[in-house]
C-alpha cells in the first residue's frame, strides 16, 4: 500500500509505480534476456533511483543491460547493474572513452566490458549518439527507454526499435 505522499511524489514526477513495478513483474516473469535500458540524461533523483532499482532487479535476475555512457537514465542503470553483477553489463559508447565527461569517464573506467568507437570521434555527439543508440538496439531483444515527449532522438530510436521487431516498453517522464 502506497502512502498519499508516495502516490502524489509518483504522478507528479510522471512515472506511476503500479506501472513501473507491473512492468517489472513482466520483465521477471519471462527468461533471461539481453536488455537495452536507455533515456534522458536529464532526470530527476527520484527517476534516477527507480532506474537504478530497475536495473539492479534486472541484472541481479540474470539479464543482460545493454545501455550507454552518458549521465543520467545510463548512470543510473550502470549504477543499479554494478550492484547486482557487473558481468551482465555492456557500455556501448557513442565515441571514445576520452570524449566522456570526466564524471562519466571515472565510472566507465572501472566497467569490465566498454566499446568505444574512435571511428566516430570526428562525428558531433547528436551523430555519433544516433549511431549509438541504433548499435545498442540491434544488440538488445527489448528496449526499455526513459524519455520526455519533446525526446526526438530517443523517440526515433524507438521506432527504429519497433521496425527491428524489439519489445520496446517507453516511460515518459513529463
Amino acid at each position: 500500500m502506497t502512502t498519499p505522499q508516495t502516490k502524489d511524489q509518483s504522478t507528479k514526477d510522471g512515472l506511476s509505480v503500479d506501472t513501473f513495478l507491473s512492468e517489472l513483474r513482466l520483465i521477471q516473469e519471462t527468461s533471461s534476456k539481453r536488455i537495452a535500458l536507455i533515456g534522458s540524461r536529464h532526470i530527476s533523483f527520484t527517476h534516477q533511483q527507480l532506474i537504478e532499482m530497475l536495473a539492479y532487479a534486472l541484472a541481479l535476475s540474470g539479464n543482460h543491460i545493454i545501455t550507454s555512457g552518458a549521465s543520467g537514465t545510463n548512470f543510473a542503470a550502470i549504477k543499479g547493474v554494478q550492484r547486482a553483477n557487473p558481468g551482465n553489463l555492456t557500455v556501448i559508447l557513442p565515441q571514445t572513452l576520452d570524449q566522456q565527461a570526466s564524471e562519466s569517464r571515472e565510472q566507465l573506467s572501472t566497467l569490465p566490458s566498454v566499446q568505444e568507437h574512435p571511428e566516430r570521434r570526428a562525428l558531433s555527439l547528436a551523430q555519433a549518439g544516433e549511431l549509438c543508440y541504433r548499435e545498442i538496439v540491434d544488440e538488445c531483444q527489448q528496449l526499455i527507454c526513459f524519455l520526455y515527449h519533446g525526446s526526438t532522438t530517443l523517440k526515433e530510436t524507438i521506432a527504429y526499435a519497433h521496425e527491428q521487431h524489439k519489445i520496446v516498453t517507453s516511460f515518459y517522464l513529463d
